[in-house]
């Protein structure tokens, strides 16, 4: 499935429920989401943080669906096949 598939299916499922809740309210509900994974990822259960990214994922799609984003152009545009700072690829840029 491409990304613009699965945000079109979570705007199908969700887009009604999503534009009550409103945008800082789905967006609270993504951060909160992202505190799972990384809880997920603390405590060493792969398992659970996969479930916990397909989540982060969804509540992205949710999220773009409100403000009018296409996700799936949005990181075509930022990620063209290399790195976007210095052009590279793999990446050639300083770790910060």
């Amino acid at each position: 499935m491409r990304i613009k598939e699965f945000q079109d299916l979570m705007r199908k499922i969700y887009y009604e429920r999503d534009s009550r809740r409103g945008i800082e309210r789905t967006y609270m509900w993504l951060v909160e989401e992202v505190g799972e994974l990384g809880r997920a990822i603390l405590k060493g259960s792969s398992e659970e943080a996969s479930l916990e990214a397909g989540d982060v994922f969804a509540w992205l799609c949710s999220l773009c669906n409100l403000l009018g984003i296409d996700l799936e152009e949005a990181v075509k545009k930022k990620y063209p096949g290399y790195c976007p700072r210095c052009k590279s690829i793999p990446c050639r840029c300083k770790e910060v």
